[in-house]
C-alpha cells in the first residue's frame, strides 16, 4: 500500500471523517489510442521525438497534425493532460523548419502558463542540436525586460504572450512588428474556455484587431485553439475567430484511476444549522497528505482564503514553511516564477492557490487536489480536479463544501457535479460598450476606410460608431477614411479583465528604502488595502498605514497581529431607465439600466481561528460608481399585506412609540451614560439604547420598552449584539438565496453579479424589491437572462430551501440569523410560494 492509499484509508476508516463523506466517485483508468508519427513530419522533429522516447502519438495528436497540415483552423477539445501542447507544437515547428520565414504567436491567459509552455517547447527543441538555432522562441509580456524586447521582435520565430500584452503592447505598435506580422502563419489560443463572458467578449474584439493588422501586412494566419472543459467547443471557437473551424474531441490519451471525494463539514449547531468551517475541515484532511509527503494542490476561491489557509498550515507544520507555499494574483513575478519552478522540482509539498493555477501548467508529480469550496462552475471543478494525477498512477481529488447555498445544493444533489456537462462558454463581442472601445483601438492602429466592416460587424454599424467618434474629436472623417487624431493612446485606458487598468503598488520601507511587496488593482484597493487593513501576503501579515490613490501606492508595515480585517461596504442602487417590465405573480418584474454606488465605510477586526468580531472602525473613502444593467422584482401591496397578516413580514420599520425619546434618555441616565458591556463613557455623542429581547418579538411597544428590557450600549458593542440577535427577514433571506443560487443558472461566478434588496425601493414606487445586477460596466446579459427565466429560478430556489435540513434558516439556504436571533426560512418560503403561484393572490 503506497502513501496515498494509506491516507485514503485514514479518511474512510475514521468515523469523524467518514460520516461527512457524501460521495466517493471512482473513475477507472483509460487506455491510450495510438497513431503513427506522420511520414511528412520534418526528419529533425522525428529525431527529437525519438530522443524523448516518443515513438507513437496519441490519435488526436495525429488528427490535429493532419488537419492543420491541410490548412484548417482547429479546435482541440480533449481532456486535461491529454497532450494538447504537443498536438499544436508539432505542426507549428514542422512549418517553421520547412519555411524559414514562418512565424507563430502563442497566446496564453496567464504569464505562468506562458512560462510553463516555454519550458515544454525548450524541452522538445533542445532534444535535437540544430532546432534551437533554427527556431528561436521568446516570451513577450509585461515581465520581459525592455532591453530584450527589440531582439525578440526581430528574431523570435515563436512569440509567447497573453491577450493583455497583445492588446496594449503589440497591436498598437504593430509597425515595430512588421516582419513578424508579414510572416505570421499560426495563432495558438490555449485554454480557450477562459475567454468567456466579459473577458472573452473583449478578447474576441482583440482577435478582430489582430486579424485586421495581419491582413494589412498580407498575412492570413491559421488559428489553433485548445480547451479541456467546455460544452460548446465548436460554436464557441467559431464565435471567437469568426471563421469555420474543425473540431477534434476524441481523446486518445491514457488516464490513471481517480477517486473523487465530496465532503460536507459537520453541523456544529443544530438549532442554527451552522456547519464547521470549510477552511478548518480542509486543514484536518490536508494534514495527513502533507505528513506523508504527497504533493498536493489546494484551491481556494478568494485571495483571502488562500492566505488564511497558508497561515494555518504553516502554524500546523512549524519549521517547514518551504514545503508549503501560496500562489495568487498580487504576488510579484519573481515570487510566482520561483514557486512554479519549485513545484516542478517537487520541492513544495503543498501549494495553496486561487484559480491562477487552475490552467494546464505541467506539474507532473501532483497526486492530490483539494478544493476548498465549489469553484463556481463544472468547468472549473474539472480543471482543478485535473491538476492532480497527470500521469497514469492513482490520483485523488477532494471537494470540501462551504456553507454557501450552492455548495450545499451540490452536496444534496451530487449527481449534478458528475453528470452535468461543463458550462457553455458564451461571448458577446458586439456588446456596444466593449465594441466601441475596441473600434477606437483599431482606428488608432490603422485608419478605417468607408465601407469597411470589423469582423462580423457590418460596415454600416462601424461607420455609425466612427462618425460618433469623429464628432467627439477623436477621429477625422475624411472622404474615404477615418483617421485617428486624438492625443491619447486608447488601449492603455481599457482593461480586458477589470473595470480599471490601474494598479496600486504595495510598498514597505526597509533600511530607509521602499520595497514593493505586491500589487492590487485599483478597484480592489479600496477594500483590500484601506488604512488600518490587515493585508496577508505569502503567509506574512502587514498592517496598512496609508493608501494614496493619486500616486497608486499603499504603505505597509510588517506586523504580528492577532486579527485580520474585513471591509464594511454600503451599496445604493438608482434607476436610470426601464427597458422591459411586466406584471407577474405577486408583483412586477423589470429589466433596465441602473447606477450602483459602492462605498467602503469601515472595517471589522476578526480574530484568527475563532473569527470573533473584535470591533468595527469607520473609514472615509471615495465611492465607486458602476453604470450597468439589472433585473429587479417587486412585491405588490397585496402580497405584503398577506405576509403581514400571516405574521411573516419583518421589514416594516419599528415604531417605538411616542414616548421613545423620553424613555431612551431615562435609560441612558440610569446607566450613567456608560456602555454596560465595555464601560466606555459617552464622549460628545449619545450611546445607543438596545432592546435585550428584540422589539419585533413583542406585540406592543409598551411591553417591548419596559426598562428591564433596555440597556445602554456604545455603537461598537451595539453592532456586535445586533449581529448576535439579528432577525432575518424573508426579503433579506430571498436576497441571500438568489445571490448564491443564480450562478447555477447563469453559469457564471457569484462575483459576476451583485444583489441588493430594499423594503421600500424607489425602483418600484416604494414596494419591497429584490435587485440583481451585472457587476460589469454596461452589463453583459446576466441579469437579462434572469428576467427571462425567473420562473425556473424561483422554483429551484424553493426546492433548495425546502430540502435544507435546518429549522429556521442557516448559511446553507436563506442565510444566518444572529446566535440568539431568528432565521428567515419560513418567511422566505412564504415569499417564494407567492412568486411560484402556490399562494393565489391578485396580480396588480
Amino acid at each position: 500500500m503506497n502513501h496515498l492509499e494509506k491516507v485514503l484509508l485514514v479518511w474512510v476508516s475514521d468515523p469523524e471523517i467518514e460520516k461527512n463523506i457524501v460521495r466517493i466517485e471512482e473513475i477507472p483508468p483509460r487506455p491510450a489510442l495510438w497513431g503513427n508519427i506522420p511520414e511528412s513530419l520534418h526528419p529533425d522533429l522525428k529525431n527529437a521525438l525519438h530522443s524523448l522516447g516518443i515513438n507513437q502519438l496519441y490519435s488526436h495528436q495525429v488528427q490535429a497534425y493532419e488537419l492543420i497540415h491541410q490548412g484548417n483552423h482547429v479546435m482541440l477539445a480533449t481532456g486535461t493532460a491529454s497532450g494538447k501542447t504537443l498536438a499544436y507544437n508539432l505542426p507549428v515547428l514542422d512549418d517553421c523548419l520547412k519555411h524559414p520565414s514562418s512565424r507563430a504567436l502563442y497566446l496564453f491567459p496567464t504569464k505562468a502558463l506562458a512560462q510553463d509552455q516555454q519550458t515544454q517547447l525548450a524541452k522538445l527543441l533542445q532534444s535535437h542540436t540544430s532546432l534551437p538555432k533554427q527556431i528561436p522562441v521568446g516570451i513577450y509580456d509585461g515581465d520581459t525586460p525592455a532591453s530584450h524586447r527589440n531582439d525578440l521582435r526581430k528574431n523570435a520565430r515563436i512569440v509567447l504572450s497573453n491577450p493583455d500584452m497583445l492588446h496594449m503592447g503589440i497591436l498598437p505598435h504593430h509597425t515595430l512588428w512588421a516582419e513578424f506580422f508579414r510572416n505570421l502563419r499560426f495563432i495558438i489560443i490555449d485554454e480557450a474556455h477562459i475567454y468567456r463572458g466579459v473577458f472573452g467578449s473583449h478578447f474576441a474584439n482583440v482577435i478582430r484587431r489582430l486579424k485586421r493588422v495581419a491582413s494589412f501586412y498580407g498575412a492570413s494566419p491559421q488559428f489553433i485553439l485548445s480547451s479541456a472543459t467546455i460544452a460548446n467547443p465548436l460554436p464557441f471557437a467559431q464565435s471567437l475567430i469568426e471563421d469555420k473551424i474543425q473540431l477534434i474531441s476524441q481523446d486518445g490519451s491514457p488516464a490513471g484511476p481517480r477517486r473523487i471525494f465530496l465532503y460536507n463539514p459537520p453541523v456544529i449547531n443544530e438549532h442554527l444549522g451552522i456547519r464547521a468551517s470549510a477552511i478548518h475541515e480542509a486543514l484536518k484532511l490536508l494534514s495527513p497528505l502533507i505528513t506523508h509527503g504527497i504533493q498536493t494542490i489546494t484551491f481556494a476561491r478568494t485571495r483571502r482564503t488562500v492566505e488564511l489557509l497558508l497561515r494555518y498550515l504553516r502554524d500546523r507544520f512549524p519549521g517547514s514553511p518551504q514545503w508549503i507555499e501560496g500562489y495568487r494574483s498580487g504576488y510579484l513575478p519573481t515570487e510566482r516564477r520561483t514557486i512554479e519552478a519549485k513545484l516542478r522540482k517537487g520541492e513544495i509539498h503543498c501549494v495553496v492557490a486561487t484559480n491562477a493555477l487552475e490552467l494546464g501548467i505541467d506539474i507532473g508529480t501532483l497526486s492530490a487536489s483539494v478544493l476548498v469550496g465549489y469553484p463556481g462552475s463544472i468547468a472549473s471543478t474539472r480543471q482543478q480536479i485535473g491538476r492532480a494525477g497527470r500521469k497514469t498512477d492513482l490520483a485523488v481529488s477532494l471537494l470540501v463544501a462551504s456553507s454557501d447555498p450552492l455548495d450545499q445544493y451540490l452536496m444534496r444533489f451530487p449527481e449534478y457535479i458528475f453528470e452535468q456537462s461543463p458550462e457553455m462558454a458564451l461571448v458577446d463581442p458586439n456588446n456596444l460598450l466593449i465594441l466601441v472601445q475596441h473600434i477606437r483601438c483599431a482606428a488608432f492602429e490603422l485608419p478605417f476606410y468607408r465601407g469597411e466592416g470589423f469582423g462580423g460587424v457590418s460596415a454600416e454599424t462601424v461607420e455609425e460608431i466612427l462618425s460618433f467618434l469623429a464628432e467627439s474629436g477623436e477621429l477625422h472623417a475624411g472622404t474615404t477614411r477615418f483617421i485617428w487624431t486624438a492625443d491619447q493612446y486608447p488601449a492603455s485606458q481599457i482593461s480586458l479583465r477589470t473595470t480599471s487598468p490601474d494598479t496600486v503598488q504595495l510598498q514597505q520601507i526597509i533600511d530607509g528604502k521602499p520595497k514593493v511587496v505586491g500589487v492590487v488593482d485599483r478597484s480592489s484597493a479600496l477594500w483590500m488595502v484601506h488604512p488600518g487593513a490587515v493585508y496577508l501576503h505569502a503567509g506574512e501579515t502587514y498592517w496598512v498605514q496609508t493608501l494614496d490613490l493619486d500616486r497608486g501606492i499603499a504603505w505597509l508595515e510588517p506586523s504580528e497581529l492577532d486579527y485580520y480585517t474585513e471591509p464594511v461596504q454600503e451599496t445604493t442602487v438608482e434607476k436610470q431607465q426601464v427597458l422591459y417590465n411586466e406584471p407577474t405573480r405577486g408583483g412586477n418584474k423589470f429589466f433596465g439600466e441602473l447606477k450602483v454606488t459602492h462605498q467602503v465605510t469601515g472595517f471589522k477586526k476578526i480574530r484568527w481561528y475563532s473569527r470573533e468580531n473584535l470591533g468595527t472602525e469607520s473609514l472615509e473613502l471615495p465611492p465607486s460608481t458602476l453604470f450597468t444593467t439589472g433585473y429587479w422584482r417587486s412585491l405588490s401591496e397585496v402580497s405584503v399585506n398577506f405576509l403581514r397578516q400571516a405574521g411573516l413580514w419583518r421589514n416594516d420599520p419599528n415604531d417605538y412609540g411616542p414616548e421613545w425619546i423620553k424613555i431612551r434618555e431615562s435609560i441612558r441616565k440610569r446607566d450613567h451614560y456608560t456602555c454596560q458591556l465595555c464601560g466606555t463613557p459617552e464622549q460628545g455623542k449619545a450611546h445607543h439604547v438596545h432592546h435585550k429581547v428584540p422589539f419585533r418579538m413583542f406585540s406592543s411597544a409598551q411591553e417591548a420598552n419596559r426598562p428591564e428590557n433596555l440597556i445602554t450600549l456604545c455603537p461598537s458593542c451595539h453592532q456586535r449584539v445586533e449581529e448576535n440577535q439579528r432577525i432575518q427577514s424573508g426579503l433579506a433571506g430571498l436576497s441571500y438565496l438568489i445571490h448564491h443560487a443564480a450562478p447555477l443558472f447563469l453559469m457564471c461566478d457569484t462575483e459576476d453579479i451583485g444583489v441588493f434588496s430594499e423594503p421600500q425601493s424607489p425602483l418600484s414606487d416604494g414596494q419591497p424589491t429584490l435587485v440583481v445586477y451585472d457587476q460589469i460596466p454596461g452589463g453583459i446579459g446576466l441579469s437579462k437572462k434572469l428576467y427571462e427565466i425567473e420562473e425556473t429560478l424561483f422554483k429551484e430556489a424553493a426546492i433548495l430551501v425546502e430540502t435544507c435540513p435546518c429549522e429556521h434558516g442557516c448559511p446553507s439556504c436563506v442565510g444566518p440569523a444572529g446566535e440568539n436571533g431568528m432565521g428567515g426560512k419560513q418567511e422566505t418560503l412564504a415569499i417564494l410560494n407567492i412568486l411560484n403561484g402556490l399562494i393565489q393572490l391578485e396580480v396588480k
